[in-house]
């Protein structure tokens, strides 16, 4: 059942704040394991739960995959009222942000 997969990957701490970190900017695992102080794979298999839920997607660019929130989920506009009232996930996305618009200059 989709929502037991949504249930799944948000009962992980990790997996939260990365989607807090996605919510305003599109990132590469690399981008995430600097931030999260993980390794790589372990940001890929956090990703590859948070896609198979339906509240992450990615694109791939040259060599690079890039991944995103995925804005058409509901559990996602639901999630992002929550991120805007949570002491742990507005600092990252207000972190997110200035890395966006670093990336935009």
């Amino acid at each position: 059942m989709h929502l037991d997969r949504v249930f799944e990957a948000l009962a992980s701490g990790p997996r939260r704040q990365i989607l807090a970190y996605l919510s305003e900017a599109r990132l590469s695992t690399t981008d995430l394991a600097a931030r999260f102080a993980m390794s790589a794979p372990a940001i890929s298999r956090h990703l590859s739960v948070l896609e198979t839920a339906g509240l992450g997607t990615r694109e791939r660019a040259g060599q690079f995959v890039y991944y995103q929130l995925n804005r058409d989920s509901l559990v996602n506009t639901l999630t992002g009222y929550a991120f805007e009232v949570c002491p742990v996930a507005g600092p990252l996305k207000r972190e997110s942000r200035a890395l966006k618009k670093r990336g935009a200059e």
